[in-house]
């Protein structure tokens, strides 16, 4: 179970453990609504997202939780990433919140990275769940970019490359993203487990 409605998140999470020979199944397909994410870091709120996931359809569960963190604006939007400019709003809001709180901050400040935590449970009462993490550093360009990904992906620059996570083909993002390192982290200590 994969314990996201996120249809960016699937379509990537898919594809990276489709190598490991793992199959997803959304949560939406179970009609679970997604539960209240009140931890106080990524790893708590995917942990959250996995233990309901599993409790309420009966089956092992992945949920990760992941945001953007910006330097000149002491870490935001973090943890409420998805929620930055209001409760249900969109990429295109975010992303135009984000600019305009960076208007006119220099180039040299603009750094940025992308966090992404991953949590598998066996069961919702599991004592031993296990988690990766995944970190992509980047910096925040003046104008969104591309027409891949999703998110904030159209201003991320990533680092040591002129293109954005949005420029960057699916397989080469899914490669050297935050959640591509956090779901193979993941995936190798679940074989370690068995699974």
């Amino acid at each position: 179970m994969l314990a996201t409605g996120n249809v960016g998140k699937l379509t990537e999470m898919r594809a990276i453990l489709a190598a490991h020979g793992l199959e997803l199944i959304p949560q939406s397909d179970f009609g679970i609504a997604p539960p209240v994410e009140d931890g106080a870091s990524f790893g708590a709120n995917a942990l959250i997202k996995a233990r309901h996931a599993a409790a309420v359809s009966g089956l092992p569960a992945i949920a990760d939780d992941s945001g953007l963190e910006v330097d000149a604006l002491g870490g935001r939007p973090g943890l409420n990433s998805a929620r930055y400019a209001g409760s249900g709003a969109t990429a295109r809001a975010n992303n135009e919140l984000l600019l305009s709180e960076l208007a006119g901050v220099a180039e040299e400040q603009r750094g940025a990275r992308y966090r992404c935590a991953m949590v598998f449970v066996r069961d919702a009462a599991d004592p031993g769940p296990i988690i990766a993490e995944g970190l992509w550093e980047g910096r925040i360009g003046r104008e969104p970019r591309g027409k891949g990904g999703f998110g904030f992906d159209p201003l991320f620059i990533v680092g040591g490359d002129h293109r954005t996570a949005a420029e960057l083909p699916a397989q080469e993002k899914n490669r050297q993203s935050h959640r591509g390192q956090a779901l193979a982290a993941l995936a190798a200590r679940m074989r370690q487990c068995g699974w």
